[in-house]
């Protein structure tokens, strides 16, 4: 009796129908293992007694076969390919109705079926003798008569005939083997031939009858399980139907996030509540993430895929911070001039950018043997391309070796300092540049783009990296942690699974929780959704969530693909070069000899003043960068050179420029200008 009588596990599911489901089994006798030993190939196998165990699925395994004489058990496939006979019950029935009614099979789905009688049978005007077999084909009812059954009789030297037998015909009857063969999958999908005993009919496997019955793969699940428990209905343990006695008994089916955002849309907005936290999750720092707590109860509204970038703040403030942004962030950005480090640096940009033009922001002086170009700062290249040339070796000038190099082109800017016709030459004048890659220099992008721009608008436009500066807030946020820092750089994008949520007590607070980077749990709840009392909220999202270092790390590796990395940029070429005394002593003299006063030639070159730093008194005016090859040739080395053309003037904006102008961002020019002054030193 369901609710009171405990039952082996294998009889009870066997006995249950998928429709029934779900079902709710007490333990009454537990399975338990030694040690700590809890699954078995991923099953669960350890049970407790009084443990509830509530049933969702039945998944057919295999087929329990045991041997009625000896009691052995072995077990099939259940895509076996062997056929089966049904063995009839050597029990003896007294009368036709009998044998009917104690069918094991329904009548209808055992016809038609074969007995004998071991009696003699007197039918109306015939006589059969006992041991005759009857094949009954059907069972006719008339109104007024007693119900009949339609047989064949068979016989080796009599015709063949049919009669009809009376329900009520007494005597000793028994059935007989038929000749109608099953497969499994047949015999366990039908409950009435599963309660049949069989035969092989390959008796070398087995000749003896066997009862056959299923194996299945429990699907249930406990109370306060994170995971569906999957186990064989083979275990050795007594269980009792309690479902009628638990309807108001609530399992807490434990869901993860990813879980949650695969339900139906018809399931939100809903209530909800945490049943366990991560115990670390180093990947958000935003003001509702310790708020996760269990048994707190949320609100998720709805489910969706949101774009967001990755952002990271620059040089400004002390520790780098990582920012995950909606698309539509409400703020407004200024892009800011990118800086290298290295003209590698400069060569992968200019893959994605066609005419990148770069300032550079430092001196380099040049080598010829090593083909390290001269550069000044407030230089102005333009990358062209990248191509590769033959550099032969300063020890041995015949041998050579292949060097890859950047061809940009300088150019020519403006220079008030010299005659008119001269100037109108330089400007007709292009020089060719070739840097090499594994020259370390810095430049900053030529940017002259003073446009105010929504995230959304900057990735139709620009290529990740980019360099920002917010220049308007969100005017939705409270707090809008952007606007602390004046440089900010776009790593990446990324679409990412959300649920927005609110917690009860601030249900106009919204933000969007990323559900694959979170470990958390949480399972639906039958609470009502609040409702505000003083007419509906106006709610703000949460459009900026801090993130960690671990964060962006984590989410490069999620993103990497299997293509391979980019290459190295190229070394410079090793050369070993006699390191002698001489050598040495030599560097020394030629520094002595740069403190020495200059030729009288270089005096009658002139700087404005203005744009002289003030300088020891022995120092004389510095080496404009137009000077005469007779002039320079007689200049000492490593002397103060400043170039005036380096001021670069800043250009007024056009008219379409001056209506979204403000005064909260820095030009390339002013850009410049500071560098200048940072960066010009006297080379001693």
């Amino acid at each position: 009796m369901e609710g009171s009588t405990s039952l082996p596990l294998q009889q009870l599911i066997a006995s249950l129908d998928k429709s029934c489901l779900p079902k709710i089994l007490q333990v009454c006798s537990g399975v338990y293992f030694q040690g700590s030993v809890y699954e078995i190939s991923g099953s669960e196998v350890c049970f407790s007694t009084g443990d509830l165990i509530k049933v969702t699925d039945l998944k057919l395994l295999s087929v329990c076969c045991e041997d009625v004489s000896n009691n052995e058990k072995f077990e099939l496939p259940i895509n076996h390919k062997g056929l089966f006979k049904v063995v009839p019950d050597d029990m003896a029935y007294r009368s036709v109705e009998e044998m009917v009614k104690m069918r094991p099979v329904s009548l209808c789905s055992s016809l038609p079926f074969t007995f004998t009688s071991h009696t003699k049978l007197s039918l109306d005007n015939l006589t059969l003798g006992a041991g005759r077999a009857l094949t009954m084909i059907f069972m006719e009812s008339r109104e007024g008569e007693e119900d009949h059954l339609r047989c064949h009789i068979q016989g080796a030297h009599e015709a063949a005939a049919e009669v009809r037998l009376p329900l009520s015909t007494r005597g000793e009857f028994y059935v007989c083997e038929g000749q109608e063969c099953f497969t499994l999958q047949e015999i366990m999908s039908s409950p009435d031939l599963r309660s049949q005993r069989f035969r092989f009919i390959n008796t070398t496997m087995c000749d003896r009858p066997l009862i056959l019955s299923p194996i299945y793969e429990i699907h249930a699940i406990m109370n306060m399980r994170k995971e569906i428990l999957k186990f064989p209905s083979s275990l050795e343990m007594d269980v009792i139907d309690i479902t009628d006695m638990s309807k108001d008994l609530n399992f807490e089916v434990p869901l993860s996030l990813m879980d949650m955002w695969s339900q139906p849309d018809d399931c939100f907005p809903a209530v909800v509540k945490i049943l366990d936290t991560p115990a670390q999750c180093p990947l958000f720092k935003s003001a509702w993430f310790p708020l996760l707590k269990k048994s707190q109860q949320m609100v998720f509204h709805e489910k969706g895929v949101s774009p967001m970038v990755l952002m990271s703040s620059q040089k400004s403030r002390r520790t780098k911070q990582y920012f995950l942004v909606l698309q539509h962030y409400g703020g407004r950005f200024r892009v800011r001039p990118r800086e290298f480090e290295s003209v590698y640096a400069v060569y992968t940009v200019s893959l994605q950018v066609t005419g990148l033009r770069v300032s550079v922001t430092s001196n380099h002086e040049g080598d010829e043997d090593e083909g390290l170009p001269d550069l000044s700062i407030g230089d102005e290249l333009e990358v062209i391309g990248c191509k590769t040339v033959m550099k032969t070796s300063g020890q041995d000038p015949a041998a050579t070796h292949p060097m890859e190099v950047l061809v940009c082109k300088r150019l020519q800017r403006d220079d008030h300092d010299e005659d008119d016709d001269d100037d109108d030459e330089s400007k007709d004048q292009t020089e060719e540049v070739l840097l090499p890659l594994f020259m370390q220099a810095h430049f900053v992008e030529t940017q002259r783009d003073n446009k105010k721009y929504s995230l959304k608008d900057l990735s139709k436009k620009y290529k990740v990296p980019i360099d920002l500066k917010v220049v308007t807030r969100d005017p939705k946020l409270k707090e809008d942690p952007l606007t602390v820092g004046s440089s900010l750089r776009i790593e990446g994008a990324v679409l990412e699974n959300t649920i927005q949520a609110s917690f009860l007590e601030t249900l106009d607070y919204k933000f969007e929780i990323p559900v694959q980077r979170i470990p958390l749990y949480t399972s639906f709840t039958k609470l009502p959704l609040p409702t505000p009392t003083d007419g509906p909220l106006e709610c703000r999202l949460e459009t900026v969530t801090e993130v960690t270092e671990a964060f962006f790390f984590e989410l490069n590796r999620l993103n990497s693909t299997d293509a391979p990395p980019p290459p190295r940029p190229p070394k410079r070429a090793t050369e070993k070069r006699p390191s002698t005394k001489k050598k040495k002593s030599s560097q020394v003299n030629k520094r002595k000899e740069s403190l020495s006063p200059p030729t009288p030639e270089i005096e009658d070159l002139t700087i404005t003043p203005k744009a002289i730093p003030q300088a020891p008194e022995k120092m004389q005016p510095p080496v404009p960068r137009r000077a005469s090859k007779a002039q320079i040739e007689k200049a000492q080395p490593n002397m103060y050179v400043r170039r005036v053309d380096s001021m670069v003037k800043p250009v007024p904006p056009t008219p379409a420029d001056a209506e979204d102008s403000d005064h909260d961002y820095e030009t390339v020019d002013e850009i410049h200008k500071e560098d200048t002054k940072k960066k010009s030193v006297i080379l001693r």
